[in-house]
This record gives C-alpha cells, sequence and structure tokens, in this order.
C-alpha cells in the first residue's frame, strides 16, 4: 500500500460474516452506520448491492448538501465489498471470520484517485476526517450487526 493513501482500522464484531455483510450490501442502512455525519438517509439503487451495483447517495459536508454516485468495484459474498466514485478513491470493508464472529476492517484507499483527486482530499482535510470516522463508523457498525444478530438467535 502507498504510504498514506491508504487510511484503515479494524474492530472484532460478535456476529458472523452474513450479518455484518447484509448491513453493508444494503445501501440504505448506511446512514445507520456511517460514523462521519456526512451519509443522509435519500438512498437511490438496489436493496441489496453486488458487483457492479450503482447507488446514489444524499450527503452533508461543511453544512452543504450534495449527491454522490457510487459503483460497486470489488465484492466478495460476506469478504468483501468495495465502492468508489468519480473521485476514484474506494471505502473497502473486508470480513475475516474469528470463531463465532467477524474481524471487520474498513479502509479509505486513495491508491486508485488521480492527483487531482487527491489534491482535493488533502484541501478539504479529508484525511484526517477519515482517520477520526472510520472508528466512528466501525462501532457504529459493530453495534448494528451485533443487534441484528442478537434479533436471529
Amino acid at each position: 500500500m502507498a504510504r498514506g493513501r491508504v487510511i484503515e482500522e479494524s474492530v472484532l464484531v460478535d456476529a458472523p460474516p452474513s450479518v455484518v455483510f447484509a448491513i453493508l450490501t444494503d445501501p440504505r442502512q448506511h446512514a445507520r452506520i456511517d460514523g462521519s455525519g456526512t451519509v443522509r438517509g435519500n438512498i437511490r439503487g438496489p436493496e441489496r448491492l453486488t458487483a457492479g451495483s450503482q447507488f446514489g447517495v444524499d450527503m452533508r459536508m461543511f453544512g452543504l448538501p450534495y449527491r454522490i454516485r457510487n459503483r460497486v468495484v470489488e465484492f466478495e459474498p460476506d469478504r468483501l465489498i468495495a465502492w468508489r466514485h468519480f473521485g476514484g478513491h474506494r471505502w473497502r470493508y473486508r470480513l475475516v471470520p474469528q470463531g463465532r464472529g467477524t474481524s471487520v476492517t474498513e479502509s479509505f484507499d486513495m491508491t486508485t484517485s488521480p492527483w487531482p483527486a487527491r489534491v482535493v482530499i488533502a484541501l478539504l482535510g479529508q484525511r484526517r476526517r477519515n482517520r477520526r470516522s472510520i472508528p466512528a463508523t466501525l462501532q457504529r457498525l459493530k453495534h448494528a450487526a451485533e443487534a441484528d444478530a442478537a434479533e436471529q438467535r
């Protein structure tokens, strides 16, 4: 990985990979787990994401609303999902079974972004924000998946 271009954190979730993956592949649940406070509830796209799926999200940053369109670019059921938008960077979630639970690693990967997008990300302070919001997202995902798993028991 290119130094400084990938930000990632991990968390252990007391839920099977299938439960975690069900949340990640349902774009309508992304606001439920968003730790950045930027994802809004108006989601356009399929109920379940698969390889190549596209989905739109209403966002808000610095008090300004905007819409973003994403495409799923990596997909392995119950193991991996990643999406990107026109800026080229990827949001990736890797799931690894750990006993009865799941180790989840979220990453913000700028290695696929063209340099103008990386400059904009730097100017907006997005790396610093992502270093704070990724752990928050993972904690929200952990709580959501553990609650969903408890309901299924």
